[in-house]
């Protein structure tokens, strides 16, 4: 059986749209070449087939060109930039560079010293793959301030680093003493709270789910 007749029928379906490979609405996952094909199979993975939902369904558009071949719905593609590029610049912004110079100092004043700061880069979905973030600048102050304060709960550094409409990307900064599915359920819980609170509207559209993230996420280090 090929993979393909192990997905739900949406997925199947969606499958055959000669669409982008990189979610068109999200100009971090287009910086980073982030494939969408995670964000799929994160939102598969803690799913049942024969229950399946997913708001970011694509289905087949075609279009006749003058020459009566069919023509794929274009969609423009991302910028020509690396994931290495990015990374690079990010990791030199003067936040992380005055991290570094006070690591260095501890170490020179206690050399037997263990000093750990860890570097991940988030992304998970809302349920489903809801666009409950539409129009995103409408939501984008309350995320940034529920995500900022998530950090002082899991004693590190929390930043959103991209607002897309199904789904978020953060910057994470942790000593270490808590594992990644610490950080994730504690920042998860955190965010959810904080913005279902203030956005009655956003809590609205979730109905009749409560939850405002899925349970799978995305993790890499990258520093």
């Amino acid at each position: 059986m090929s993979h393909s007749n192990r997905l739900p029928e949406n997925c199947q379906d969606c499958a055959k749209s000669v669409g982008p490979n990189i979610h068109g609405k999200c100009n971090l996952c287009q910086e980073l070449e982030f494939q969408e094909a995670v964000l799929c199979d994160l939102n598969r993975s803690t799913q049942d087939p024969a229950e399946f939902a997913c708001h970011a369904f694509q289905p087949m558009l075609r279009l006749v060109d003058r020459g009566g071949f069919d023509a794929a719905d274009s969609h423009p593609g991302p910028p020509k930039s690396s994931r290495r590029e990015f990374l690079s610049r990010f990791l030199q912004s003067d936040k992380i560079k005055y991290q570094r110079a006070l690591a260095l100092q501890k170490l020179d004043r206690d050399p037997e010293s263990v000093f750990a700061d860890l570097k991940y880069h988030f992304a998970w979905n809302v349920i489903d793959r809801k666009p409950v973030f539409t129009p995103t600048n409408d939501v984008l102050d309350s995320a940034h301030n529920a995500f900022m304060e998530c950090g002082e709960l899991v004693g590190g550094f929390v930043r959103l680093l991209w607002l897309a409409p199904d789904h978020v990307h953060l910057f994470v900064e942790s000593d270490a003493e808590r594992s990644v599915e610490q950080l994730v359920f504690e920042i998860k819980r955190c965010s959810s709270n904080a913005m279902l609170t203030k956005l009655v509207t956003m809590k609205e559209s979730l109905a009749p789910r409560t939850e405002l993230w899925d349970q799978a996420y995305f993790v890499e280090t990258v520093g």
